[in-house]
């Protein structure tokens, strides 16, 4: 037999959402427990058939049971008040906070909360354009060094949360939220903690481990093991060894270097980072012999060949470690320019012109079909001016890594 349904009055806060449910009330779930009651009263005293009322009161009766767990309340009070005291969630919370999450490799959300208050001080400080920077810093501090590249998208003053496109995936990113001056200035109202996005294509790195942990101990604030991934674990077995650093030391400085004209080379070394010696390419001699031809102070090469020497046969080349790896990505870049008092849209999607009218919008160019309608409208709104292009990439095979994940192979 049923229990008899309690009056209404008496009922939780759940119960009463659980009968405006079978009443079919609109939003109940963002009602207070005063409005909920007075809503359900309300239908109730509409009811005009008798029968109906008994089969909507019976079913009431048994969705609100559901939630009768027979328990003893030992506070010696009852739940019908327990949320009176509750208020509503506040609007923000007066300190200027701005959160990152990747959401896939290719993409990232962003959301936050910034109070009107310190934005009306930087607007008064020259502040025009409200505006989102991503950089990307992986393996710096952006306290001291520059990013290896920013990206900027205005956003609108009444937005809390936006999707941004991760420039490329497998790297450390912040990003910033603040404004845009007439002068180039960028101030900042509030700023990130650096998260890793992950990359496109899976890790090949796995490591089972298994390690026995005491039943009853408080494992709070404790670490037991830290996985370490490879490329790390090499770095450190060569750095514990004074001999290896002695001799291969510079030969893996060297290696370090072969990249020093790429993009991703450049975004690595910082000026004054590296000697005039390790500066200069393998790839600089004829020979081939590269860093192993930089003269020292006694004249001779590493090799202990001259520079004057007339070059080396296969078995005079010594033998040397080296760590090879590779990564490249792609990157879209639209630009143009038109009127500067001109509206521009890129796929629907307003974008900012700069003073002389022209305009310039970059992206991650993943795998897969870009459609880019792009369309300039007068100041007046009487002319119109478009283009549409299409753009699709695709990527039949990878065998990347990067520099952290190169494993130390020997060559003769």
């Amino acid at each position: 037999m049923a229990k008899e349904r309690p009056p209404l009055e008496e009922m939780t806060l759940r119960q009463l959402r659980k009968v405006a449910s079978v009443y079919g009330v609109s939003r109940y779930s963002r009602m207070r427990k005063s409005q909920l009651l007075a809503a359900i009263q309300e239908i109730e005293r509409s009811k005009v058939s008798p029968s109906q009322s008994f089969s909507l009161e019976a079913q009431e009766t048994v969705e609100a049971a559901k939630f009768e767990l027979g328990q003893e309340d030992r506070t010696g009070g009852t739940l019908v008040d327990v949320d009176e005291g509750i208020g509503d969630l506040p609007d923000g919370y007066g300190e200027s906070r701005i959160v990152l999450m990747p959401r896939d490799p290719q993409w990232a959300y962003a959301y936050w909360d910034v109070p009107n208050e310190h934005k009306e001080e930087l607007r008064r400080q020259g502040g025009q354009q409200l505006a989102l920077r991503i950089y990307d810093v992986t393996d710096i501090n952006l306290e001291y060094q520059s990013p290896h590249s920013i990206q900027e998208y205005p956003c609108d003053e009444l937005a809390r949360e936006w999707y941004l496109p991760v420039p490329v995936s497998d790297r450390d990113y912040v990003i910033d939220i603040g404004y845009r001056c007439a002068n180039g200035r960028w101030l900042v109202l509030a700023r990130s903690a650096p998260v890793h996005v992950p990359p496109v294509y899976p890790s090949d790195w796995i490591e089972d481990v298994f390690i026995t942990v005491n039943f009853e101990e408080d494992l709070r604030g404790k670490t037991f093991y830290e996985l370490v991934p490879p490329a790390k674990k090499a770095a450190a077995a060569a750095n514990g060894n004074p001999i290896y650093d002695q001799i291969f030391g510079l030969a893996e400085s060297a290696e370090a270097q072969r990249v020093a004209g790429s993009l991703f080379g450049s975004m690595q070394h910082v000026p004054g980072s590296v000697t005039p010696e390790q500066a200069i390419s393998s790839y600089v001699f004829a020979s081939g012999v590269g860093m192993w031809a930089v003269p020292t102070v006694s004249g001779l090469t590493m090799s202990g060949v001259g520079m004057s020497g007339v070059g080396f046969s296969a078995s005079a080349v010594p033998m040397r470690p080296r760590k090879f790896w590779l990564i490249a990505d792609a990157e879209l870049i639209v630009y143009g320019a038109t009127e500067p008092d001109a509206t521009v849209t890129i796929g629907g999607r307003p974008i900012k012109l700069n003073p002389d009218g022209t305009f310039r919008f970059q992206m991650s160019f993943q795998d897969g079909l870009i459609d880019y309608p792009i369309m300039a409208v007068a100041a007046d709104g009487e002319q119109t001016r478009s283009i549409h292009m299409k753009f699709n990439r695709e990527t039949p095979s990878r065998n990347t890594n990067t520099k952290e994940e190169a494993v130390l192979k020997w060559l003769s």
